[in-house]
């Protein structure tokens, strides 16, 4: 049996409600449940939630699936503050033992504690910016792709020791959502990654 740990890190903030990303976690719920050989657990931020037991979830999971809204370039304060407050408590605890570093040798293997290995995450995100935004030279992000910009976020997890698997952007979902062409490209997406891992 795979295990899928889906968080949903969409908080409910100003103009936003998080449905779109709420959907996106019952997409994700609803494929895998829809096939042998999975396990599911989930976790929605805007839920109370115990630091300690979201830890046994990162430590059980095989396989973590990050949803969430890019904000001002990065993920939304609620998110982060989730795992600030979930990382910092699998610190010896399942998660990463250390940075990675030994006193003999201060300088060299930062990012190697992660107790993680063996172990993969996907990321969606969604992004109020069109596509053309990451794909035309003399458009606002000048061909860097969103993977580009989420750089932290995916170091981040390579210092717990997880490996990505493809990742998976949505563009333009304020102002033109299309929820029935994203649902399709993303099922077929799930399709494909479902095979290798």
């Amino acid at each position: 049996m795979k295990k899928i740990f889906v968080i949903n890190g969409a908080p409910k903030f100003a103009h936003s409600g998080g449905e779109f990303n709420k959907t996106l976690a019952g997409w994700t719920i609803n494929f895998f449940r829809g096939k042998d050989n999975y396990e599911i657990e989930y976790t929605n931020i805007n839920d109370v939630y115990d630091p300690e037991e979201e830890v046994k979830k990162f430590v059980w999971a095989d396989i973590i699936i990050y949803h969430t809204p890019v904000w001002w370039f990065q993920i939304p304060n609620d998110f982060k503050k989730y795992i600030d407050e979930v990382l910092t408590s699998g610190h010896q605890n399942g998660i990463y033992f250390s940075d990675g570093r030994r006193s003999a040798n201060p300088t060299r293997n930062y990012g190697t504690g992660g107790l993680l290995q063996g172990r993969k995450y996907m990321l969606t995100t969604t992004w109020n910016a069109p596509q053309e935004a990451f794909t035309i030279e003399d458009e606002f992000f000048k061909l860097h792709n969103e993977d580009d910009v989420m750089y932290g976020f995916h170091q981040m997890n390579a210092f717990i020791g997880l490996s990505p698997i493809e990742s998976f952007h949505f563009h333009d979902v304020s102002k033109n959502p299309k929820i029935g062409y994203w649902e399709k490209k993303y099922l077929e997406h799930l399709e494909q990654i479902s095979k290798s891992i």
